[in-house]
C-alpha cells in the first residue's frame, strides 16, 4: 500500500511538474473560488435547515396542543373508540404526522398510529412502554419538543402531557415529519453544490491534463528543441501530430531547423574549402608563418616555419610556442610577444642568427590580429623570413664594391703617379726612364681596361639577358684560342697542345661565349704554369648517361701542369675576386675570370668541374649538349628555366633532354 501511495505521489508530482506556472495559478485560483463557493453554499443550506427545524418545532408544538385539546376529554372518559376514530381522521388529514402514541400515566401505550395496542397484543403478544425524556414535566403548560434522526429521515418528537381539570391522565407523543419542500430544497441545494464542486474540479483536472498533453508537452518539446538549436544541434526535429496554431508552430520550427541544417552544411563546406585554400596558400609561402592565440598557443604553422625551426616531426598545435622556439629566439621574443598580446604594440621586427638546425639568419615580423571592431587582440601572426641569402648577397655586394674599388684604385694610382712624375720631372728624366714610365702607365691602363671589361662581362652575364644558342663546331673556338695564346706560350716556354676527337657533332652554344670561356681557362692555365710545363685542350664525346652528362654531349677539358689549387681553395675558386695569386703574391689578375666562366657555362645548362692537386696541375672541364632540331626546343626551355632559377636564387640547374 505504501509503495502504491508513493508511486501515485510520484506520478502526481511528475504531472504537477509538467504544468506551467499559468496552469498552476489557474488551479490554485479555482481551488480558492470553489472552496469559497462551497462554504457559502453549505452555510446557506445549514441556515435553511436551521430555519426548517425551528419551523418544524413550532408546528409540532402547536399541532400537539391542538390535538391534545381535542382528545383529553375522550381520554378522561376512556372513550377509546371515539379516540381512535378522531385520531385516524386527524392522521389521514395531514401528511405531517408520522406517528401518534397515547400512553397512560404509567407510560404504557394504549393506542398508537400506525399501530394500536390491541393489534400489537393480538399479533405480537408484546407490550409497549413509552420511555419519556428525563426533562419531561407532567404538569407543564407547553409540550416538550425534540428532534432525532431515523433511517427514514429527521423526525420532530412532541410530548404533550394530557391534563384534565388538574388531573394528569397520560401523555400524547406525536412524530412530525419535516417540511418536504424545505427538505427537498435543502437536498437539492446540497446536491447541486456537490455537483458543481465536483464538476469544477473535474473540469480543472481534465483541463490540466489536456493542457499538459496538448499544450504544455509540445511547448516543453519546443523549449528543448530551441535549446538544442541554440547549442548547434540543427538535426533537432519535433514529431507531434498536432493541428491548429500549435501545429503550425511545430511545422515552422522543423522547417527552420531543416533550413539551419542545410545552411550549416553549406557553411561548413564553404569554410572547409576556404580553410583548405588558406592552408594551401600558407603552406606554399616561402616565408615561415605562425599564428598564435593570446595565450601563446600555436594555432597554425606552415612547412617553411617548421623547416626553419626544425619542427618537422613535432605536433605543435595547442602547444605553447615559447617552449619550442630556439633559445636565442625565446630570449628575444618573450617580452614582445606578451606586449603584443596585451595590445601594447601592433608590429615589431627582429633579426636573429640561428646556429641550428643550420646556420642561417632570419627576420621575424610580429603583427597583432584584431577583431572586427579592431579593439581587441585575437591573436598574433609571426612571419619568419630566411634572409641568409639576402645577407650573403649584401655582404657579397659590399665585398664586390670594396674589391672593385681596390682593384680600380691600384692601377689608377699607378697611372696618376707616373703621369704626374712625367709632367713635373719629364725634362729631368732620361729617354729610357720616360719610355719606362709610359710603358708602365700603358700596362696599368690595359690592366684597368681588363678589369672594367671583366666587370661588365660579369654584370652582363648575371643579368637576365638571353643569349642565342645554336649549333657550334667546338673545334673552331678551340683553334682560335690556340692561335691567340701560341706566342704567349712560346715566350713562357710552355707547350700548348690540343687533342680533338675527329668528327665531333655540333654543340648547343654561343660562339663568342664559348670562345671567352676557353680564353679565360687557357689564360689562367698559362699564368699558373711554370716554364717547361704544358697546357692541353681536349674535346671528345662524353660517356653517355654519365652522372655529369644525362644527355649526349661533348666534353671539353683544359689541363695544365701548373701549381695546382689547394683543396680549401677549390670551393671558393669561382667566387668573384677570389684569386689564387693572393696566396702566391707573384701574379696579377682581376679574380673575375672563373666567375665569368661559371656564369657562361650555367647559361648552357651545364657546370664547370675541376680536378686539381697542388704541385701537379689542374684540369677544368665541362660538357655541351649535341645540337639537333628536336632537342633545340628542350635546351631553350632548360636555359629559360635556369635563368628563372638564378633570378629566384635557386642553385638547381636543369639539363636539356
Amino acid at each position: 500500500m505504501i509503495k502504491i501511495l508513493s508511486k501515485l505521489r510520484e506520478i502526481i508530482a511528475r504531472w504537477w511538474g509538467d504544468f506551467t506556472l499559468q496552469t498552476r495559478l489557474m488551479a490554485g485560483a479555482t481551488l480558492v473560488v470553489s472552496l469559497i463557493m462551497s462554504g457559502l453554499t453549505f452555510w446557506a443550506v445549514n441556515t435553511i435547515q436551521l430555519d426548517a427545524r425551528l419551523n418544524d418545532t413550532r408546528f409540532g408544538r402547536d399541532l400537539g396542543l391542538l390535538l391534545a385539546a381535542n382528545v383529553v376529554p375522550l381520554v378522561y372518559e376512556d372513550n377509546r373508540t371515539e379516540l381512535a376514530r378522531f385520531s385516524y381522521s386527524f392522521y389521514q388529514s395531514t401528511s405531517s404526522v408520522r406517528y401518534m402514541l397515547y400512553a397512560d400515566k404509567d407510560g404504557d401505550i394504549f393506542f398508537g398510529i400506525p399501530y394500536s395496542e390491541p393489534a400489537v397484543q393480538n399479533s405480537l403478544a408484546i407490550r409497549r412502554r413509552m420511555q419519556l425524556p428525563e426533562n419531561y414535566v407532567r404538569n407543564a403548560d407547553l409540550p416538550m419538543v425534540r428532534q432525532h434522526i431515523t433511517p427514514l429521515g429527521e423526525v420532530t418528537d412532541v410530548f404533550v402531557p394530557l391534563n384534565y381539570e388538574g388531573e394528569y391522565l397520560g401523555v400524547l407523543a406525536l412524530g412530525i415529519n419535516p417540511n418536504p419542500t424545505v427538505v427537498t430544497s435543502s437536498h437539492l441545494t446540497r446536491d447541486v453544490t456537490v455537483a458543481v464542486f465536483v464538476s469544477i474540479w473535474v473540469m480543472v483536472i481534465l483541463g490540466a491534463v489536456f493542457n499538459a498533453l496538448t499544450i504544455t508537452q509540445p511547448i516543453k518539446e519546443l523549449l528543448v528543441g530551441v535549446k538544442n538549436i541554440a547549442a548547434g544541434n540543427f538535426k533537432q526535429r519535433i514529431d507531434l501530430p498536432l493541428g491548429g496554431e500549435l501545429g503550425e508552430l511545430i511545422y515552422s520550427f522543423n522547417d527552420m531547423a531543416e533550413r539551419l541544417e542545410r545552411y550549416e552544411e553549406q557553411n561548413i563546406e564553404e569554410l572547409t574549402a576556404e580553410k583548405a585554400k588558406l592552408e594551401t596558400l600558407v603552406s606554399t609561402i616561402a616565408d615561415g608563418a605562425i599564428l598564435l592565440d593570446t595565450e601563446m598557443h600555436v594555432v597554425l604553422v606552415n612547412p617553411a616555419a617548421r623547416r626553419l625551426f626544425g619542427w618537422e616531426n613535432k605536433h605543435l598545435e595547442s602547444e605553447t610556442v615559447l617552449e619550442h622556439l630556439p633559445n636565442a629566439v625565446t630570449m628575444q621574443l618573450t617580452r614582445p610577444l606578451y606586449q603584443a598580446a596585451a595590445g601594447e604594440s601592433e608590429a615589431m621586427e627582429f633579426r636573429l642568427v640561428l646556429p641550428e638546425p643550420s646556420a642561417h639568419t632570419i627576420r621575424i615580423l610580429l603583427n597583432t590580429v584584431l577583431d572586427q571592431s579592431r579593439e581587441n587582440v585575437k591573436g598574433i601572426a609571426m612571419t619568419v623570413q630566411d634572409i641568409t641569402r639576402e645577407v650573403a648577397l649584401n655582404e657579397a655586394k659590399s665585398q664586390f664594391i670594396s674589391n672593385v674599388s681596390h682593384e680600380l684604385r691600384t692601377p689608377l694610382f699607378n697611372i696618376k703617379s707616373f703621369i704626374e712624375t712625367l709632367h713635373e720631372y719629364g725634362e729631368d728624366l732620361s729617354e729610357p726612364e720616360r719610355r719606362e714610365f709610359l710603358e708602365t702607365a700603358n700596362h696599368e691602363t690595359d690592366r684597368l681596361t681588363r678589369l672594367v671589361n671583366d666587370v661588365l662581362d660579369l654584370s652582363r652575364l648575371e643579368s637576365n639577358r638571353r643569349y642565342q644558342l645554336t649549333g657550334v663546331d667546338a673545334t673552331q673556338p678551340i683553334e682560335q684560342t690556340l692561335r691567340t695564346y701560341q706566342l704567349n706560350a712560346r715566350d713562357k716556354q710552355i707547350e700548348l697542345l690540343s687533342d680533338i676527337q675527329p668528327d665531333l657533332p655540333l654543340v648547343f652554344s654561343n660562339y663568342d661565349l664559348l670562345l671567352q670561356v676557353l680564353i679565360n681557362l687557357v689564360g689562367n692555365a698559362l699564368k699558373f704554369t711554370a716554364a717547361g710545363g704544358g697546357v692541353m685542350i681536349r674535346a671528345y664525346r662524353a660517356p653517355e648517361q654519365s652522372p655529369h652528362s644525362p644527355v649526349k654531349a661533348v666534353r671539353i677539358e683544359i689541363a695544365d701542369t701548373g701549381i695546382g689549387i689547394a683543396p680549401e681553395d677549390q670551393a671558393a675558386i669561382f667566387d668573384r675576386f677570389f684569386r689564387v695569386e693572393n696566396r702566391v703574391h707573384t701574379l696579377e689578375g682581376t679574380g673575375l675570370g672563373l666567375s665569368i666562366v661559371k656564369n657562361i657555362i650555367e647559361k648552357h645548362s651545364s657546370r664547370v668541374n675541376l680536378v686539381s692537386e697542388v704541385g701537379t696541375g689542374t684540369t677544368f672541364w665541362f660538357e655541351l649538349s649535341f645540337f639537333s632540331p628536336e632537342s633545340e626546343k628542350n635546351l631553350t626551355e632548360a636555359v629559360s628555366a635556369n635563368l628563372e632559377a638564378a633570378k629566384a636564387g635557386s642553385p638547381i640547374l636543369q639539363s636539356a633532354g
